[in-house]
């Protein structure tokens, strides 16, 4: 004997002012758009705030130095290293996280826009370097009389910034587009993500390409006229830093709560059905793998001041790895677990390396695969499961 199952009635939809839409006319309910930020969030987010613009300064250049809550010099820019590191893990979440796409080229955005600001730190120093000259020193020394046509601008800061954001955009457009066009996906997209990154990095490398060759930028001085290693001007660098990761955060929260973000999930779970619903995934992929780059070309701009370096050693394949060790360590697809997850491998690269510098690749490897086989959530993931088991 049949047995019809009984219908499912959705509940009615009262109609605000004007027409009522197809949904409310079929009596189907929307689900809420999803907040930003919980107020929780939202709290934790004004705190990082105060702390990064008002807390991290005053005990850094108010706090005497023989004092237990001085922050030090070093402190600070080690800590603002990392949050350079923190971008990018967010970027790579972004990408890789939230639409499913691997990249193992993130270092070449990242040091496209260290380069680009390097160039501009390079004509900041005029005639202070050891030539006396306004080329910079390693093209005196390589017997240059002028200089190639690409550094036209770099005397220019505000034409710094916009390379800062073209170049790596314009990259990443260029090969996003040829790459998703031709449905390249999986590990395939990491092999060429990593061979283009690869082959960046030996260009770089070469004298004649007018980046510095194996030495790169290095020797900086000034940055708007001001001496960047005075304690002011390494505060405001750490502060600029801290609140370019925090607006990055509120615009990723806002990114994946939004349509875009949706689609782009519904991307990574299922990319045939995105397509068989009607949508494009091209213009989708190749948004978010734009939008990545120039976060992590940004990032890296503000790295190299805080630094003081950059050569080409920053595309080397095993940065771009490390780059996924850390959303994979954190959390993929939580925003803030790329975040953390570059904290904690940083400050144990930073650790290790003193202590110990022979074991550091051996405890990179294996917190990868133990992370890969017993938190494959990440560290976030962990938290939420300890904090489920732990509420009544």
């Amino acid at each position: 004997m049949s047995v019809r199952p009984a219908s499912v009635q959705a509940e009615p939809v009262e109609a605000a002012t004007g027409p009522s839409s197809g949904y409310e006319r079929t009596g189907l309910v929307l689900p809420p758009k999803p907040a930003v930020m919980s107020g929780t969030g939202w709290t934790a987010f004004i705190v990082a705030l105060i702390v990064v613009c008002a807390v991290a300064p005053l005990l850094n250049l108010v706090v005497p130095e023989g004092s237990a809550l001085h922050l030090s010099d070093y402190a600070v820019g080690l800590l603002g290293k990392m949050m350079c590191y923190a971008i990018v893990a967010l970027a790579m979440d972004l990408i890789w996280g939230y639409t499913g796409i691997l990249s193992l080229g993130h270092g070449m955005f990242f040091a496209l826009g260290g380069y680009a600001m390097g160039m501009y730190l390079m004509r900041q120093i005029g005639r202070d370097g050891n030539y006396k000259s306004e080329l910079p020193d390693f093209m005196v020394f390589l017997d240059w009389k002028s200089l190639p046509w690409h550094w036209t601008f770099s005397d220019s800061f505000i034409a710094t910034l916009v390379l800062i954001v073209v170049v790596p955009g314009l990259v990443a457009l260029v090969f996003g587009y040829f790459a998703f066009r031709s449905r390249i996906k999986g590990v395939y997209f990491s092999i060429i993500t990593q061979a283009m990154t690869f082959a960046a990095m030996l260009l770089f490398f070469r004298n004649e390409t007018g980046f510095g060759g194996n030495n790169g930028f290095t020797d900086f001085k000034r940055i708007l006229g001001i001496a960047i290693a005075t304690p002011s001007m390494r505060m405001t660098l750490f502060v600029i830093t801290g609140v370019t990761l925090l607006g990055f955060y509120l615009f990723g929260r806002w990114l994946v709560t939004s349509k875009f973000g949706r689609v782009l999930q519904a991307i990574r779970d299922a990319e045939s059905r995105v397509m068989f619903s009607g949508y494009n995934p091209l213009g989708y992929k190749l948004t978010i793998w734009v939008i990545s780059a120039v976060m992590c070309g940004v990032a890296g701009a503000l790295y190299v001041p805080q630094v003081g370096i950059i050569n080409p050693s920053e595309m080397s394949p095993a940065n771009s790895i490390e780059i996924a060790i850390w959303a994979a360590v954190g959390g993929r697809a939580t925003l803030i677990g790329p975040i953390i997850g570059a904290f904690i491998v940083n400050g144990a690269k930073s650790w290790l390396t003193v202590a110990a510098p022979e074991f550091w690749l051996y405890f990179l490897g294996a917190l990868f695969i133990a992370v890969t086989l017993f938190l494959p959530h990440g560290v976030v993931g962990m938290v939420k499961k300890l904090t489920r088991r732990g509420s009544p």
